[in-house]
């Protein structure tokens, strides 16, 4: 194995190093035949010297960022970034000083008709993640360049995880199913307990359909002052 590869599994291997609250309830996940088999499909992808985004350290940047206790709102997508430089493990986010990709340019765009705020210059939303707002998408890793690359390996099994123990919280959530892979997950929700908001998802390809309009961002502000809850500041800082 080259020494990007040991590296990668080293990384691999930490990432069930997550908040308590999330260890609570996804802990036994990391155990199970299919985590097992995800993990030697990531190693062996490493070893052919393929790459794979995002780097192993990062896969559960969400779950790291948003303890399963602090959840309000969970903002769902399809696959991270395959574009180099871009997926940091939190779904249409990306570090400061990387170009905005187009769907996350789409979002701003959603945003600033919805809300007055102007487009941000960057595009790293971990101060959503920080007000409980759980950035995740339905496959966590991709090959580069590939989009959909990982799907049907074992990543929907650990996400519909994490949907049914957030569907099991007691406080009401909002779920926000941006594409058709994110609404599939819809039916694993209590609508009765949950406020499920639902668009196309915000790619050049698809935002046109309903994405724009969606308006998901003062619907959720409207959920939570309903609820008494503080509203999410959605605008982002400038440095």
């Amino acid at each position: 194995m080259s020494t990007i590869a040991h590296s990668e599994q080293r990384s691999i291997n930490k990432t069930a190093d997550l908040p308590d609250s999330w260890k609570n309830v996804l802990g036994l996940e990391f155990e199970k035949d299919y985590m097992k088999s995800l993990k030697q499909f990531l190693l062996a992808e490493i070893s052919a010297k393929k790459i794979i985004y995002p780097h192993g350290s990062e896969i559960f940047s969400a779950l790291k960022s948003t303890p399963y206790d602090k959840v309000r709102a969970v903002i769902l997508g399809q696959d991270p970034y395959h574009g180099e430089g871009q997926a940091h493990g939190m779904s249409f986010s990306v570090k400061k000083g990387t170009k905005l990709p187009p769907s996350l340019k789409n979002i701003f765009k959603e945003l600033e008709n919805d809300l007055n705020i102007p487009p941000s210059t960057h595009g790293y939303l971990k101060s959503w993640a920080d007000q409980g707002v759980l950035l995740l998408n339905t496959v966590l890793t991709v090959e580069a360049g590939l989009a959909n690359s990982h799907k049907n390996k074992g990543w929907e099994i650990f996400t519909d995880k994490i949907i049914e123990a957030l569907n099991q919280r007691n406080e009401p959530l909002i779920f926000l199913l941006w594409g058709t892979p994110a609404q599939s997950k819809k039916e694993m929700i209590d609508h009765k307990k949950h406020f499920i908001l639902q668009a196309p998802h915000p790619s050049p390809l698809s935002a046109y359909r309903g994405f724009f309009g969606c308006r998901h961002f003062s619907k959720s502000n409207k959920i939570l002052r309903e609820l008494n809850l503080p509203e999410i500041n959605w605008a982002l800082a400038k440095n």
